[in-house]
């Protein structure tokens, strides 16, 4: 190794350790990232790649999801990222689910939202099924990437800007500015812990107090009919009473008793629809939320049919082929989206812990160094 000093270390080489090595690149400090994996394989390449701002939660999680949106605009075309859609339509099938969204629609956090009422918008998305809604919600705020391919083109942009990556390397420990890896070790100036879902590792050293989970998704990609576009990312009725800026609503409260008596079995399951499209005319579709202290690995097959189900329901496919199904993991049971946990001056332990790192680490990081 040519250099084992640095101003910033960060360990792990997801989505939020690439944020934080971003902004420590960004105020000219000497960045390294130590990586146990090969290449980064966990819940930051098994998502929707949807940079989220609309239905977050109020508060830090909304400003962050508006800021992280606003610097992937940024590093997208530095790090040759394709912006494959931007937008999002939430169709509400439900009298009661058209309430919550113009309740939405009438917060600050709606702001450049626009409310359709009725079928009139199907016009403007003729691959959703207008005919029988409510009406609509349409967000300009949302992009998406390809999170497969963002992720290490992230990575190799870093790497070219001169941040040092190291691959295959397990961390220990840490002690004092010493990070001890399983065959060597680097000292730093300021070290960043983005361990994902490793919570019993360095992790569970530096958060002894508190007790996290992990939360296992289901997702599929799915091949449309030739020519099919959406051309903007989809929810629906169930995602508003999920996602927090909607859920949070006095209006949620009727949708929710409704949704549990015409889908209970799918708010069990956690389920609430979105629907995304790549270069390739591809959707990616899901998901399903099943927390756990340790999920199983096993994906079932009911789960995958009531989302498809749902997914029939608001977008015309009359068919559509499964090309892939795989299952993500996150870390929940901390009382806001992000825990942010400072052991010692020099150090920082950060998680996003809501399933929101694509939309919100950007700005979580930006926090982090604002705060330092």
């Amino acid at each position: 190794m040519s250099n084992s000093s640095f101003d910033l270390i960060v360990v792990g080489s997801g989505i939020a350790g690439l944020a934080h090595a971003w902004m420590g690149h960004r105020r000219g400090l000497r960045v390294a990232v130590i990586e146990r994996d090969h290449r980064c394989v966990g819940a930051s390449i098994r998502n929707f790649g949807f940079v989220t701002v609309t239905g977050q939660r109020a508060g830090d999680t909304w400003r962050r999801a508006r800021r992280s949106r606003d610097l992937w605009a940024e590093l997208a075309p530095q790090a040759g990222i394709p912006v494959v859609h931007s937008g999002l339509w939430v169709v509400a099938q439900r009298p009661r689910a058209l309430d919550v969204l113009a309740e939405f629609a009438g917060t600050d956090m709606g702001a450049a939202c626009e409310l359709h009422r009725g079928t009139a918008w199907g016009a403007r998305m003729p691959a959703l099924k207008a005919a029988g809604a409510a009406g609509a919600l349409y967000s300009p705020h949302e992009l998406r990437v390809e999170s497969r391919e963002a992720i290490p083109a992230i990575a190799r942009w870093l790497q070219a800007q001169g941040v040092q990556f190291t691959w295959g390397q397990e961390v220990l420990g840490i002690e004092g500015h010493t990070v001890h890896g399983a065959t060597g070790e680097w000292t730093a100036e300021r070290i960043v812990v983005c361990p994902g879902t490793e919570l019993n590792g360095v992790a569970r050293r530096l958060l002894p107090d508190h007790e996290l989970r992990l939360t296992r998704l289901q997702m599929l990609r799915v091949r449309p009919h030739a020519g099919f576009t959406l051309g903007a990312a989809v929810m629906s009725d169930l995602s508003l009473v999920r996602y927090h800026g909607y859920a949070d609503l006095a209006s949620s409260a009727p949708l929710l008793e409704q949704l549990r008596a015409e889908c209970g079995q799918s708010l069990d399951d956690g389920i609430h629809l979105i629907a995304v499209q790549s270069a390739d005319g591809t959707l990616v579709v899901g998901d399903s939320h099943h927390p756990h202290a340790t999920p199983e690995p096993f994906a079932s097959e009911a789960v995958d049919d009531r989302i498809l189900r749902h997914l029939h329901e608001v977008v015309g496919l009359d068919h559509c082929e499964v090309l892939e199904r795989w299952t993500g993991v996150y870390p929940t049971g901390h009382t806001s989206d992000a825990l942010i946990h400072a052991p010692a001056d020099h150090l920082r332990l950060v998680l996003v812990t809501s399933g929101t790192g694509a939309s919100t680490s950007f700005g979580i990081a930006e926090d982090v160094f604002a705060g330092w």
